[in-house]
């Protein structure tokens, strides 16, 4: 039996008294950097907290009523450290499965799933796995990965592949601010070298158009604060605070304009 967590400004975690905190404080510090979160383990009053990089709940918040989930299939692909899988489980989902590469992720969500034991099942694959995965889901997320891709039309396509008929697709993305059909497609993005592609509204509708989706609809743009995303101890390096012109933390270092994403929801 898993124990009892709770979903408010992170995931919060009753452990079981028979475990040693400081034991799975020194397992959690070995697994750093932490992107998402942030996680609480508790014992009663007594606990730590592992301050991830992302107050990933601000997110959450944003699209958690934006489909419901109880009874259907659902994937996060992308999933991280699978933060936003233990949020979709508390609305009891016929199943979910996570996608990620990363062995760290992977290791992080072993880490607290072993602690809540609950029926999520994580795949070590990417984004293009879809196309040829055993399944289909009623509802995919897919939440900060398209302006890693470097075919981003590609991604679409894969994510459309891995939904059922008249399946949804949440989608974040960062956004370009213009009236064009255009993507900013810079060598280096608030520090960033894993970014390819930063479509305008206009783009984006044209390239979801392409993948097969029926429509797009804006849930809502947010600019990323420092208060959203910020370094801690948790994860070993540099964050949105270094990231941005010093002078105008309106700009990003490069001179781009800050980061400014848009959630969306997509139907097949």
């Amino acid at each position: 039996m898993g124990c009892e967590y709770k979903i408010l400004e992170g995931l919060y975690i009753q452990a079981d008294r028979s475990l040693s905190l400081d034991r799975l404080h020194a397992q959690a510090w070995a697994l750093r950097p932490w992107r998402k979160g942030p996680f609480y383990v508790q014992q009663g009053t007594q606990g730590f907290c592992i301050e991830s990089e992302w107050q990933s709940f601000m997110k959450w918040d944003l699209i958690k009523d934006s489909v419901s989930l109880s009874g259907l299939d659902v994937a996060d692909v992308g999933c991280n450290n699978g933060y936003y899988l233990f949020c979709m489980d508390k609305q009891k989902p016929k199943s979910l499965v996570g996608f990620d590469p990363s062995t760290l992720y992977r290791a992080q969500f072993d880490y607290i799933n072993a602690l809540l034991q609950r029926p999520i099942v994580y795949e070590n694959l990417g984004i293009e796995d879809l196309r040829t995965y055993t399944m289909r889901f009623d509802v995919i997320f897919c939440l900060g990965v398209l302006y890693h891709r470097k075919d981003p039309l590609s991604a679409l396509k894969a994510l459309h592949m891995g939904l059922k008929k008249r399946g949804v697709l949440i989608l974040d993305t960062l956004l370009y601010d213009s009236p064009l059909e255009v993507a900013l497609c810079p060598k280096s993005y608030a520090k960033m070298t894993n970014v390819y592609f930063i479509p305008s509204m206009r783009a984006l509708q044209n390239w979801v158009e392409r993948a097969g989706f029926a429509d797009l609809q804006l849930l809502a743009t947010k600019t990323t604060t420092t208060q959203e995303q910020r370094q801690t101890p948790w994860i070993t390096g540099l964050s949105l605070g270094d990231f941005l012109d010093p002078s105008d933390p309106s700009r990003s270092i490069e001179g781009y304009v800050a980061p400014c994403r848009g959630y969306f929801i997509l139907h097949k």
